[in-house]
């Protein structure tokens, strides 16, 4: 059976997060509190400035929990996926998990990374239900909404917007008029994924020129192509990345099409083992997944997939 490995991004934190792995992995710990030059326990565990959900601070919370998440699977149940993938910040995961960088290079990298998103102000995103990607697409064109990006295509019925916060103010109501069953304005501060963040990365691709990477060794499939990275598009794909639109529902079709039979979430929560199953029910040309999992086994609540 083919299986894939995939991790999750901005959304997903919660406060108490990676409690029993800190205890399981002190030596990662205590070199991603030098990287960081703060605790990394006490950011998710007790987190007493309220910076969890701060862009900058959350995008390297994810990154540890989830990597340590992956390093007690693989410990416990010897298993090694096929292929890995994650969306958006969840994707420096997987390529650590692909050999692309080691676990504080990584850290390095994503952290750079948040701080920059974090800076980008004055934007705002959308999370639209009900309408597919190319529905919002289409709706956004009619409506003259020009200024406005699709930044994921989570699900069938779940595509995320990006752009001027007061254009996203202005024209994400007007879409319920064109079919969505729900528009949620994001608490975030920048137009993430989009055209607006082109400065951002090009700050990013001069800070990526000081490291090098590695060969993979398990293949990991891009947000922003949903291709499959070579060793030498690493760096201009993260690059990319920052941008563009997360193309998470046509990845997940590319592992179904690449016979793929199970997806296996690693990282707190269970976003992306929903968003697969609502991508697998559109997609069933192929055999589909025998079983979509999660870290702990918990259920599937809905929540946005975002940054």
């Amino acid at each position: 059976m083919k299986i894939a490995f995939m991790f999750p991004g901005q959304g997903s934190q919660s406060l108490g997060m990676g409690a029993e792995l800190f205890e399981r992995f002190p030596d990662l710990v205590a070199e991603a509190d030098a990287v960081l030059g703060y605790s990394i326990r006490e950011l998710c565990l007790v987190d007493p400035d309220e910076k969890l959900q701060r862009t900058d601070f959350t995008q390297p919370a994810l990154y540890v929990v989830d990597s340590l998440s992956y390093l007690a699977k693989v410990e416990d149940e010897k298993i090694r996926p096929d292929f890995v993938i994650g969306h958006s910040l969840g994707e420096y995961v997987a390529l650590h998990a692909a050999g692309a960088f080691d676990f504080a290079v990584g850290l390095k990298l994503v952290q750079k990374r948040g701080a920059l998103m974090n800076a980008a102000t004055g934007g705002g995103m959308a999370a639209i239900l009900g309408m597919t990607g190319d529905a919002v697409l289409s709706a956004l064109t009619e409506l003259g909404a020009e200024s406005i990006d699709v930044a994921n295509f989570n699900a069938p019925g779940q595509t995320v917007i990006s752009g001027p916060k007061a254009d996203i103010e202005a024209f994400a109501p007007q879409l319920k008029e064109k079919g969505a069953r729900r528009v949620v304005i994001l608490p975030v501060s920048g137009a993430f994924h989009s055209r607006y963040m082109k400065p951002a990365a090009k700050e990013f691709e001069g800070f990526l020129a000081g490291f090098g990477f590695n060969r993979l060794n398990i293949p990991c499939i891009a947000n922003c192509s949903a291709q499959p990275y070579t060793d030498d598009s690493i760096g201009s794909n993260l690059v990319r990345q920052i941008y563009s639109s997360v193309r998470w529902v046509e990845t997940v079709k590319s592992l179904l099409d690449r016979g793929v039979e199970a997806l296996i979430e690693i990282g707190p929560g269970t976003v992306l083992s929903g968003l697969a199953r609502q991508i697998e029910k559109e997609h069933p040309a192929s055999g589909g997944f025998a079983t979509v999992d999660c870290m702990d086994g918990s259920h599937f609540h809905q929540r946005i997939s975002s940054p």
